[in-house]
């Protein structure tokens, strides 16, 4: 069972959309009995780093996220969700993350228009079944004004706009993307597609 969790943050039935294009059917739930009985757990989000670690402490999801994680099952964060899985958030302040990947998130301080909005092209960094898929160059949808700043261990692709910003990352079962893979058309969809095989 893959559940989107709903945290009053993110379009949600956009995410699931794309899911199910490429064949993966989903629940959205901020039920804890079904949270506990995922096989995999999708994290959206939209918005501010803050607000969505506030959002995520009301609803009272981090105690189950962090006990999925721990058990070794499958997490997918998309956007600000893939954000929230470092330690600590630079925006409006400096708030603490989910602290399940090292590294923090920062301003894209950089000479080109803010926020990144766009298509922009993945450098592939390292070989992983999540991206059998995806060639060299292959344009996906980004939108975001702050990225990862970590060591790169877990970066499976980059993009640059200014600076190289991690948009696929991987650390064993936890998996992200900064872009958006519902709206990155047939790409997104590989993508999906082999996280679809992975899970499996």
């Amino acid at each position: 069972m893959n559940v989107i969790l709903d945290y009053d943050v993110g379009n949600l039935d956009s995410v699931q959309r794309g899911f199910e294009r490429a064949g993966l059917k989903t629940i959205i739930s901020k039920d804890p009995s079904i949270i506990r009985e995922a096989t995999s757990i999708i994290l959206p989000g939209v918005g501010a780093f803050g607000d969505a670690m506030n959002a995520l402490n009301k609803s009272g999801l981090i105690p189950l996220i962090l006990d999925h994680v721990n058990q070794g099952k499958f997490l997918f964060g998309i956007c600000l969700g893939m954000q929230l899985l470092y330690e600590k958030g630079y925006e409006y302040g400096v708030h603490e993350g989910l602290g399940i990947l090292k590294g923090d998130v920062v301003y894209l301080d950089i000479d080109l228009k803010v926020p990144h909005m766009g298509w922009n092209s993945l450098d592939i960094k390292r070989n992983d079944p999540l991206v059998k898929y995806i060639d060299e160059g292959d344009q996906v949808y980004f939108v975001h004004s702050y990225y990862v700043k970590s060591s790169g261990e877990e970066w499976l692709a980059t993009t640059e706009y200014g600076v190289t910003i991690p948009a696929i990352v991987r650390q064993g079962h936890v998996i992200a993307t900064q872009f958006h893979p519902e709206k990155s058309g047939m790409v997104g969809a590989n993508l999906l597609k082999a996280y679809l095989e992975v899970i499996k």
